[in-house]
Order: structure tokens, then sequence, then C-alpha cells
């Protein structure tokens, strides 16, 4: 993990009951994905997409069970414990992490939620292409007014 960059700051965060730890280094303002597909909203992920020498798993790679589906470009990976899923790698953006928001020990105050249309992925999956290149703010907008 890299902490170079010095608009980053390191958040921690992990599973429900502790067994899987992570660190994560994101901008102190974080703009965060809201996707309504169909794993997403079942779980209330809230995506914060990021390259993977951003992101450090500190413990528990033992406890985590993966689960994939459809297309199997996705990593799913759930405590075996407790059950949640506080990080993965996504279809989009295999070459970094989606931590989930919800998942860190401290909450940032100030998170710009943007939707996403995971529902129809073939026609939007590409406008999240490009997250983990840590470019975040830039492509989150372009997201953002591919809505208006």
């Amino acid at each position: 993990m890299t902490a170079q960059n010095p608009s980053l700051i390191e958040y921690d965060g992990g599973c429900h009951c502790g067994w899987v730890r992570f660190a994560v280094f994101a901008p102190r303002e974080i703009e965060a994905i809201e996707c309504n597909c169909s794993i997403c909203s079942k779980s209330g992920f809230l995506h914060l997409i990021v390259p993977k020498d951003r992101f450090t798993l500190q413990r528990g790679a033992e406890f985590l069970v993966e689960y994939q589906f459809n297309t199997g470009i996705a990593k799913h990976w759930f405590c075996g414990n407790c059950g949640i899923k506080s990080f993965y790698i996504p279809r989009s953006n295999p070459d970094g992490y989606s931590v989930n928001v919800r998942c860190l020990d401290s909450i940032p105050k100030n998170i710009k939620i943007i939707p996403f249309d995971g529902r129809h992925w073939e026609l939007h999956g590409d406008q999240l292409s490009q997250l983990s290149s840590g470019n975040s703010r830039r492509d989150l907008r372009r997201v953002a007014l591919q809505k208006l």
C-alpha cells in the first residue's frame, strides 16, 4: 500500500465480527457508488473502488469465503463467521478492490453518493472501468454526468 499522495488518508475497516480486517488509502471526502444490481442492492454495499496498491488485507484471509456468479469475473469475499462482505474484486475493475464504505471503522463525514444502474450492466458497465486507476474523482464525475 502506498501513501505517496498527501491527499489520501488511511481508513481501517473490517467485517462485523472482526475476524477480517483491512486498511485502505482514500480521499478524505469520498465519492462512493451505490449500485442497484441484485447483489449490491440486497447487501447494501456502498462502493469505494481503489487500486490494489491502496488496499491491504491485515488479517483474516483464512476466513474469507468466495462467491462468484454470472461471468465469474468478480470475486465476492464474505467472512465465513459473520457473513459480511467488506470488500471484493469487482467485475468492472478486476485490477482493484471495491471496499464497502459502510464497513470502514470511521465513516467519512463527507460522502457523495453516485447512483449506478447495475441492473443494466451491459449498457453501463464501461462507465466504471477506470476507477481503479487512481483517478476516481474525475471518473466518478464522468459517471455522474452521464446520468444527467
